[in-house]
């Protein structure tokens, strides 16, 4: 979980130095907590895109948004579903690659839908947001995830399934 979360939160820095002012937000580093959660579980996905989140936040804004780090920690957590209900031989064929691109999805929809719905619960009552505002951001986000989710998720599925493939140990 460590190696994911620093990994995560390396990778995406200077992404989040490029997101200033932008509208649609280039994150290709999102397929990091969605990988570890098929690869080691729900909970190693969660942690791995919660974490990274919170340290990718603290040095590139200098604090934390406790719902973005939920919404990337279920972004890493959905995808999980897969070690679940899919066996490791399947995940260097279609059947298995098109179930992760297809749990990538959902988990963008998810995950961003959290932040963007508790962004506008929470900044509205404050005067900061609107329904327009919630929605942009959830367009633009949850698109751009699912994007990078669905290309390169099965991509470093099947990379680390192909190096590992005959390393098990042999008991």
């Amino acid at each position: 979980m460590a190696v994911g979360s620093l990994l995560y939160a390396a990778l995406t820095l200077p992404f989040e130095m490029y997101r200033a002012g932008t509208v649609f937000f280039v994150n290709p580093t999102i397929a990091i907590p969605m990988f570890f959660g098929i690869v080691f579980g729900p909970i190693t996905g969660f942690v791995v895109g919660l974490i990274g989140t919170v340290l990718s936040d603290f040095l590139s804004f200098g604090g934390f948004f406790w719902n973005w780090e939920i919404g990337n920690g279920l972004v890493g957590a959905i995808p999980g579903i897969a070690y679940l209900v899919m066996k490791r031989t399947d995940w260097t064929k279609t059947r298995g690659l098109a179930i992760t691109a297809v749990l990538a999805v959902v988990a963008s929809v998810v995950g961003i839908g959290f932040f963007a719905m508790t962004d506008y619960l929470f900044q509205t009552g404050l005067g900061l947001g609107s329904a327009d505002s919630a929605l942009a951001e959830f367009y633009s986000f949850a698109g751009s995830y699912a994007l990078n989710g669905v290309i390169l998720t099965p991509i470093l599925l099947y990379a680390y399934a192909r190096a590992t493939t005959g390393r098990a140990r042999k008991t």
